[in-house]
């Protein structure tokens, strides 16, 4: 019987990461020249408080950029629900969890510490290795 093809193997180690307050303006700025999608929000500590996706930065973007009104910081438009997946998750699971939530990405947890990042391109390349 094969090894079972965890979160671990897949997953993006090396994040680009932002704190609550942090300028959007800036993160935004990071997002572009990145060229990711979004990341997670950490405090001081490292611990993981919030998600910045694209989506959350739009009506920051629009608002600062067409309206001229002022942004703010990462705080007030980071998403503050976050969902979860431990690094030793089976990657099936996590395509079902994909699937189910229609989220992109998903911070990796260990020992309650976030350790990485598994994308639904991961979870495909994943998936793509056991055919």
């Amino acid at each position: 019987m094969p090894k079972p093809v965890t979160v671990r193997d897949y997953m993006s180690a090396n994040l680009i990461t932002f704190t609550p307050d942090m300028d959007i303006l800036t993160a935004i700025n990071q997002l572009i020249e990145k060229r990711i999608s979004g990341g997670p929000v950490v405090d001081n500590q490292g611990n993981l408080v919030g998600v910045l996706s694209e989506k959350d930065c739009l009506r920051v973007a629009l608002q600062a950029g067409y309206h001229g009104e002022s942004a703010g910081n990462v705080a007030e438009f980071m998403q503050k629900e976050v969902k979860t997946v431990d690094a030793d998750a089976n990657i099936p699971d996590v395509a079902a969890m994909f699937l189910r939530d229609g989220c992109r990405r998903y911070p990796v947890m260990r020992n309650n510490r976030l350790v990485g990042q598994i994308s639904r391109r991961d979870v495909l390349r994943a998936l793509e290795a056991l055919w």
